[in-house]
Order: C-alpha cells, then sequence, then structure tokens
C-alpha cells in the first residue's frame, strides 16, 4: 500500500494520455503526470514517487524529492500568506506547503526562512507543515551513545551555540567554543553524539572524538600526500573553512591529526603546506576519498 507523504515504489497499471498510473493499494489508482515518467522506462518496472495531494485535493505521484516528507523536519522559504488560509512555503514540489495560521507559533511573512515539521493531518487527510516544533519531537529518553554517528538539521542561534533537531526526533546542542567557523541555519549534517545529559539534553559534534576521530584522519592525510607525489599546501594555518571543505572535519582535528603525524616524524612543515617524510606503508582507507581531495589541492 502506498504511503501518503512518502516516497513509494510503486507498480505500473496502465497508461493513459496523462500519464501513468500506479497501483497505490488500498489508495487506489495514483497518476503519475506524463512530464515525470522517466525515460527508457523497462516494462515491469517499479517506479521509485513521492505520492501527495494537488491543488485539487487529488493524490498524484511524482519521481522529484520534496525538501522534506511527512515525518520530517526541513527549511523552508515562504512564498506566500493567504490571509484566511496561513501561510505556503516552497516545497520544492509544484504545489507549495500550507502552515495554517493555527500551526504558526509566530506570524510568518513572504520571503521568511523558517524550520518546519511536516505532518499530516488526521482530519483532512492532508500533508501540512508546522512551526510549533516542540510539538513533533520526541519527549522519550534518547538512547544515543556518545560518539555515535548522526544527522541533524541547525535550527537556531543561541548564546551557547547552535540548536538542532537530531535524527528528525530529539533536540540537540552544539557549542560554539567546540566550531571552528559559524553554521547556517536550516544546514542539514552529519555529525556525532558528544554526550546525552541527564534530563536528557544532547551536546552534539561535528567531529567524532579523540582517537576515532584522529587515527582515521592521520590515514586519509598520508594516502593525499603519496597520490599527490608527497606534499599538500594544507597546513595548521589554513582557513577553516579551506579544511572543513577539503577534509571534512573541523580545523581543531586537522590540527590535531597533523601534530600526531609530525610527532611521528611522517611528515614536515613547509610553511605553507606540509610534506610526507618517509615511504612507510599507510592506511589504504583514505585513498579513494584522498585522490578526490588532492586534485582539490593542488
Amino acid at each position: 500500500m502506498a504511503i501518503l507523504g512518502k516516497r513509494n515504489l510503486l507498480s505500473i497499471i496502465r497508461e493513459s494520455s496523462p500519464g501513468l498510473y500506479l497501483d497505490g493499494g488500498e489508495l487506489g489508482e495514483i497518476l503519475l503526470p506524463g512530464r515525470y515518467i522517466p525515460k527508457n522506462l523497462v516494462q515491469g518496472q517499479k517506479l521509485d514517487v513521492f505520492v501527495y495531494r494537488d491543488s485539487e485535493d487529488r493524490l498524484v505521484a511524482t519521481t522529484e524529492t520534496p525538501n522534506a516528507m511527512v515525518g520530517e523536519f526541513g527549511y523552508m522559504k515562504v512564498i506566500n500568506v493567504h490571509p484566511q488560509v496561513g501561510a505556503f512555503l516552497d516545497w520544492g514540489l509544484a504545489k507549495d506547503l500550507l502552515v495554517p495560521f493555527r500551526e504558526q507559533e509566530f506570524p510568518l511573512r513572504v520571503d521568511d526562512w523558517v524550520v518546519v515539521y511536516i505532518g499530516l493531518d488526521l482530519k483532512s487527510n492532508r500533508i501540512l507543515a508546522s512551526t510549533r516544533l516542540n510539538r513533533h519531537l520526541n519527549r522519550e529518553p534518547a538512547a544515543y551513545r556518545a560518539g555515535q554517528p548522526v544527522t541533524f538539521l541547525v535550527t537556531g542561534k543561541t548564546p551557547l551555540g547552535y540548536n538542532a533537531i537530531v535524527e528528525n526526533a530529539h533536540r540537540g546542542l552544539l557549542y560554539k567554543s567546540q566550531l571552528s567557523a559559524a553554521l547556517k541555519i536550516g544546514a542539514k549534517l552529519k555529525g556525532f553524539i558528544r554526550e546525552v545529559r541527564a534530563g536528557g539534553k544532547i551536546d552534539l559534534s561535528l567531529d567524532a572524538s579523540g582517537y576515532k576521530r584522529v587515527a582515521p584522519l592521520t590515514n586519509l592525510i598520508v594516502s593525499a600526500l603519496q597520490i599527490s607525489g608527497g606534499k599538500l599546501a594544507f597546513d595548521d594555518d589554513s582557513s577553516p573553512a579551506e579544511i572543513r571543505q577539503n577534509f571534512g572535519v573541523s580545523k581543531k582535528a586537522f590540527k590535531q591529526a597533523l601534530g600526531k603525524l609530525y610527532k611521528s616524524r611522517r611528515i614536515a612543515f613547509l610553511k605553507p603546506g606540509i610534506e610526507l617524510r618517509d615511504n612507510e606503508s599507510w592506511s589504504p582507507a583514505g585513498d579513494a576519498q584522498a585522490a578526490v581531495m588532492t586534485k582539490k589541492a593542488k
């Protein structure tokens, strides 16, 4: 059975002039308009589609992906406000997403960017958005462990750092003292659980901690040096943005890895840049990523 507001793998029932009709199970036949039909469609192929309601409240399918699906949080722009209905968001689909007035924690205006929760209204069976985020967060104790990789959405800035929603479920915090650069509100990031405090408060980090962070990074740096002929244009004076873009870690983590390599006499500092001092064997784990990174560094 197809699930409204989610991606579904559906079979083709029949073809017609408007497009393809897909098997929605208990939801009946669902139209995939012709403009979304994939090229080189194979007979018997199932289609990966998102199911929602169009402006006339009909069930339709699309191969496009919205900014967020039912049960998720997203960051979207207000593109219209109807005085009797509510605000409409750019959802990334042909139909805009409604935030009814009753679901607005504060008045929304055109061109505002807001973090919203996407839900299914039980009375109307329509997909709606809400800025009342606390209603939709999981209040059960978080079962995360320190060092666990997670994804999160940055929702706002505080005096301590940045609030975030972890795995579309729990509220977390990234302390500004742990960050090397400012974060963008609405950014979807991968990071780690730093600590789950008493009372369920969650501290987050963009990098793994301790040896789990440094060891794989040292392997990556050595691999990149080997591929590039023994030299790289990065060192501990490189900007946080350059390091994050090319290595995917904070400047603090990068400097720790360089320090470990320097103490073990694997590298020398050229100021600017670093040089591999020997040809000892290294872990191949980072070779693929290092090859891509090395092209950027040259």
